[in-house]
């Protein structure tokens, strides 16, 4: 996942197989190189990446989309009630920001799996598109929560450089939710979803996620149907009540952004589910997935 020629690539997926969720890896030469990081130079790199986004039209749709109501009050709705005249109250600019001039409760932001920036063009273009929808939901970069065991004591740095802060503990997706955040996860394993959706496993937690990342769909299109039930229960019962509206991508960066959607959980939709549902869910244990796509706690060295 290297500039040198090492830069991982979302891999074209043969018929009938299944395709692989972003591996986290870092070569021997990219690691040594990351212990020598300059900082500034890194910094620069990835603000001039955001600069040509910035340009692309398919950020302007990616804004749009995220800075629309019915994705806002996808994220707040659980915590207050919408105003009883809608045509006039509770529409939203952006991301926060109410039109009658209030505010609205701010967003969080975590973002995990980013991979080696440093080294992978891939994983910095990516990351330019997470500072660049910081901006345009308001979300201050402090609000933003980043991790990946991937990541170099140098990239750490640069991420604090840039404001962001970084979790020192590899909760494995296991995020339980106390007000509105978006979930940046491009290109994660299937596992990572599934523990997210677990931790906030109820009709209060998940209203409040917003997820950029794999189609739930294209997930299980993508696998053999009695597996992804048996080892992804959540995704599996997830696709029923979730909205998910497909990003653009263009095709010259098909590799960075492809099959990325944005997900959320309408309360009306998951109060259409038996109460049954939310009672007691067992913990994922992924005992049959050898090749399970995430570092885990375990097994980090």
């Amino acid at each position: 996942m290297s500039d040198t020629g090492e830069e991982w690539q979302v891999a074209r997926r043969r018929k009938g197989a299944a395709r692989k969720s972003k591996p986290i890896q870092v070569s021997s030469h990219s690691t040594c190189c990351q212990e020598q990081l300059d900082i500034g130079k890194t910094v620069k790199r990835i603000r001039d990446t955001v600069s040509e986004l910035r340009c692309e039209e398919f950020c302007q749709q990616w804004k749009g989309i995220l800075s629309s109501e019915q994705v806002f009050v996808a994220g707040s709705a659980a915590l207050s009630k919408p105003p009883e005249n809608r045509d006039t109250e509770g529409t939203t600019d952006q991301l926060g920001s109410r039109r009658d001039g209030r505010r609205c409760q701010q967003l969080e932001c975590v973002c995990y799996g980013l991979g080696s920036f440093s080294s992978c063009v891939s994983a910095r273009f990516q990351l330019a598109m997470l500072l660049l929808l910081l901006d345009a939901g308001q979300i201050p970069p402090r609000d933003c929560y980043v991790y990946d065991p991937m990541f170099s004591s140098g990239e750490r740095d640069v991420l604090r450089e840039l404001g962001l802060t970084v979790l020192t503990e590899n909760e494995e997706g296991k995020r339980l939710v106390t007000k509105p955040t978006l979930f940046y996860l491009m290109h994660c394993g299937k596992a990572l979803y599934n523990n997210l959706l677990w931790k906030n496993w109820s009709t209060q937690c998940l209203p409040l996620m917003i997820i950029i990342g794999n189609s739930f769909n294209g997930m299980m299109d993508r696998t053999i149907e009695r597996e992804f039930k048996r080892d992804y229960s959540y995704i599996t019962q997830a696709v029923s009540v979730c909205e998910e509206e497909q990003l653009p991508c263009p095709s010259r960066l098909i590799d960075i952004f492809s099959d990325t959607a944005v997900i959320t959980f309408p309360t009306s939709s998951l109060n259409k589910l038996p109460q049954s549902t939310w009672a007691e869910p067992p913990e994922p244990k992924y005992q049959h997935c050898p090749d399970l796509e995430i570092i885990q706690r375990e097994t980090q060295s």
